[in-house]
């Protein structure tokens, strides 16, 4: 089995992005619900054991920044963060997200 965290930063801040909402799945199955804590993370993420295959978190980033005071446009440019991977037999997977309003990037962490 396989092993996944993510650790989402608030690029506009300059800090951890705390209790943004999203959701892992695999194919149309939600896995796992969480929110991030004070330092950006879901530790119970971690305790979900995963297959190899494809994946699919969904982070609720526009409530986020318009829970944090932020005006977005109407509907919003970016409302829900998807980021697709694959995952490896045996292996554990990093996603972070570096996340604002207007963009967003991703990589596979350590």
């Amino acid at each position: 089995m396989s092993s996944l965290s993510t650790h989402i930063l608030d690029t506009v801040s300059g800090r951890p992005a705390a209790g943004v909402s999203f959701r892992l799945f695999q194919e149309d199955a939600v896995l796992f619900e969480g929110v991030t804590d004070h330092d950006g993370r879901c530790l119970a993420l971690r305790e979900i054991p995963l297959e190899r295959g494809t994946y699919r978190l969904e982070f609720e980033i526009g409530a986020y920044f318009r829970a944090g005071g932020h005006v977005l446009s109407d509907p919003p440019f970016l409302d829900v963060v998807p980021i697709v991977f694959g995952l490896g037999e045996g292996t554990h997977a990093h996603v972070p997200l570096l996340a604002a309003p207007y963009g967003y990037s991703t990589y596979r962490g350590s």
